[in-house]
């Protein structure tokens, strides 16, 4: 999720990149098929977000997977929303691209919106914030009016570029549960005490300080500002976006559900948990 301590893992392991990438970003093309689609599902879709979406963890190594994403993985044991719309609709099929960055803040957003506009699609995920909640001090965590502002830029491009596409806004996991469960565990608490990972919420994890315990809320509530400004931005775009209702947020991510390589980005059965709680069902909107 954050972007201030996976690149040098990152490049390390970038060797590795192409055992774990599948649908998302190189899918074979459809072929012609007989199946009539069920009226309303989209034909095309791209995710936008994060180390979330893009599968960071997922896989048998530290490298972005997104055949393992949520939106768009095409790994059938994840039960992506590709893979559930595919059912429906198999003129998805290999029309599912995944633009979403490890290490991605908000003001990335416009950017990665700009180039799902040159893709067309009808249907767009969005899961982003957790890294601006992830600085090194609580001091440096994006702002809750910068962090809307360059939300609404995003979505300001899309919905010029792509005013029938619909659009699904996904709120932040709740971090601070994710801190409660892992302080128990040897393990985490080994990882995330090497430093880098979260530090605004996971320093220091066992602390029982006044001052540690103030920080990790502090977070808690920056999170859960930015899920406001969320939902708000979702319903100030109008009928095309629809808000998880907080879905996301209220997933208890427990150990079994995060990678064991950092404790922290959901793991595959993390990812179909993730899948299955923000699925829209019926595209009726």
């Amino acid at each position: 999720m954050t972007r201030r301590w996976h690149v040098v893992a990152l490049a390390l392991l970038a060797v590795f990149a192409l055992a774990c990438e599948g649908s998302g970003n190189a899918q074979p093309k459809p072929t012609r098929t007989s199946a009539k689609p069920a009226t309303g599902y989209p034909a095309s879709m791209v995710a936008l977000g994060d180390s979330i979406t893009a599968g960071l963890g997922s896989c048998a190594v530290y490298v972005a997977c997104t055949r393992n994403s949520w939106s768009t993985g095409n790994n059938a044991a994840i039960a992506s929303h590709y893979d559930r719309i595919r059912d429906k609709n198999p003129k998805i099929k290999g029309e599912a691209d995944n633009l979403a960055e490890p290490g991605a803040e908000a003001d990335a957003l416009a950017g990665q919106a700009r180039r799902a506009v040159d893709l067309e699609p009808q249907y767009v995920t969005i899961l982003i914030g957790a890294n601006d909640a992830c600085a090194r001090r609580v001091e440096d965590m994006t702002s809750p009016a910068t962090f809307r502002d360059e939300i609404g830029a995003g979505l300001t491009r899309l919905k010029k570029g792509l005013p029938k596409t619909r659009i699904l806004m996904v709120s932040i996991p709740d971090l601070y549960r994710l801190w409660q469960v892992g302080r128990e565990s040897d393990k985490a608490v080994e990882v995330w005490s090497r430093g880098g990972i979260c530090p605004s919420m996971l320093a220091e994890p066992t602390s029982t300080a006044a001052a540690d315990q103030q920080r990790r809320e502090r977070v808690r509530d920056r999170i859960e500002a930015y899920n406001t400004e969320l939902r708000k931005a979702c319903r100030a775009y109008g009928g095309r976006c629809r808000w998880d209702g907080g879905a996301a947020h209220r997933i208890r991510f427990d150990l079994d559900l995060v990678s064991e390589f950092d404790y922290f980005h959901p793991n595959a059965d993390g990812q179909k948990e993730l899948a299955e709680v923000v699925y829209p069902g019926r595209f009726t909107w």
